[in-house]
Formats: structure tokens, C-alpha cells, sequence
């Protein structure tokens, strides 16, 4: 007899089901028996769709990217590229705030015995920058942002976009400063510091804004 095939479905409940509950418990909560009861399976189920918890946790990473890159792939190129720019940053904290329990352990923020990020997944994250690089090189080709190292700056706008969103998650960012403040006076001082005009960059930010709600709109 062949043996079953996998069914992503099945597969990808697993996947948000250790996420839950790794954010609501912690790694202790992480086992076969618990992941099963869960997501209302057979502890085989782990191990036929991941070979075990290590296997699961890296599907996690997997899973939690693959999502990341779908939300920035639904980004669509217009005629203002610092505006696209905005958008895939509110598409990223878009993502990180609708997949809340994939977000730690994508990124190594998770503490779990006998498990790190390999550079197998590392590579998977550092892949969702392709969308923002080539942004940033519509930026320059424009004249918006100064001409430079469109790679770098794509670096530069990951690592200040992810720290707030960190932030956020943790529920550190309380008003008068909240999130939402904060966030939006960060895309205009990210796109005015890679060269824009606070003017134009503003019109730009509040205009992603407005295509944000469209966006999700269309997804839902």
C-alpha cells in the first residue's frame, strides 16, 4: 500500500497550532503529545509531515517567511516607487501582526533547547529583501532617494522597520508614542533620510496608507 500523502492543509494547522501555543505557553509547551491535542491529530502527524519538533520548528521559520513573502509579492509597482516602498512596509508589520506566532521564532527570538535558525532559513528571510532592494532601486532611478548601495539600503530599512515592529509586538510602544505614531513618523524619516524631500516623502507615506486598506480589503 502507498503510503498517504501529505495534506498541506493539515500540514500548515499543525504549523499555526505550535506557533499559539509556543507564544501563549512557551517552548515547554512544545511537545508531540500537546502539538496533537491541539490541533486535534495523532502525535504521528508530527513526525509524518516533519520528522519530529526540530522538523516542525524549522517548517515554523519555513512557513512564517513564506507568508512575509506573500504579503510583499502582493505589492504592486506604480508610478511612485517611494510609495510602493512605504507599502511593503506596512505589508511586513502587516504580516508580523496577523502571523504574531510565527514572527519570534522566524527571526531566532525564541529560546528553544536543542534548536537555532539554521543558515538553510536564514537564507528564506534574507530572500524577502529582493522585493524591497528593487524598490529601492526604482527610488534612485527616480531621483527620490540618493544613488548608492540599494542592497545596503534595503538593510537599513529591515533593520529599523523590524525593531518597531519587535517593539510593538512586545507592547512596549504605549501613547502618546504608540505604535501607530511612531510607525508612520519612521517611513517618513526613513524615506527623507535615503534622500527624498519631507514633503513629497509625507505625500508619498500617507498615500501607502490609503492603499494598505485597499490591499487588505482585496486579500479578505
Amino acid at each position: 500500500m502507498s503510503p498517504r500523502k501529505a495534506d498541506p492543509r493539515t500540514r500548515a494547522h499543525i504549523v499555526d497550532t505550535a506557533g499559539r501555543l509556543l507564544t501563549d505557553e512557551g517552548p515547554q509547551a512544545l511537545s508531540t503529545r500537546r502539538i496533537a491535542q491541539e490541533a486535534g491529530s495523532s502525535t504521528m502527524a508530527v513526525y509524518t509531515y516533519f520528522d519530529g519538533i526540530g522538523g516542525l520548528v524549522h517548517a515554523m521559520v519555513r512557513e512564517g517567511f513564506s507568508r512575509l513573502q506573500e504579503h510583499l509579492t502582493r505589492v504592486e509597482g506604480t508610478d511612485d516607487p517611494v510609495s510602493d516602498l512605504a507599502l511593503l512596509g506596512r505589508a511586513f508589520r502587516h504580516n508580523a501582526s496577523h502571523n504574531e506566532h510565527l514572527y519570534a521564532v522566524m527571526f531566532g527570538g525564541c529560546s528553544l533547547a536543542g534548536f537555532s535558525v539554521s543558515e538553510e532559513d536564514r537564507q528564506h528571510g534574507r530572500y524577502t529583501l529582493r522585493n524591497v532592494t528593487e524598490c529601492v532601486q526604482r527610488c534612485m532611478t527616480a531621483g527620490r532617494f540618493h544613488h548608492g548601495d540599494p542592497e545596503l539600503v534595503s538593510h537599513r530599512l529591515w533593520c529599523a522597520v523590524h525593531g518597531l515592529t519587535t517593539l510593538d509586538l512586545g507592547s512596549y510602544l504605549i501613547p502618546p508614542y504608540d505604535a501607530d505614531r511612531c510607525f508612520e513618523d519612521q517611513l517618513v524619516s526613513l524615506m527623507v533620510g535615503c534622500g527624498d524631500l519631507p514633503g513629497p516623502a509625507g505625500v508619498s507615506v500617507a498615500d501607502s496608507a490609503t492603499r494598505l486598506t485597499a490591499l487588505t480589503a482585496a486579500r479578505s
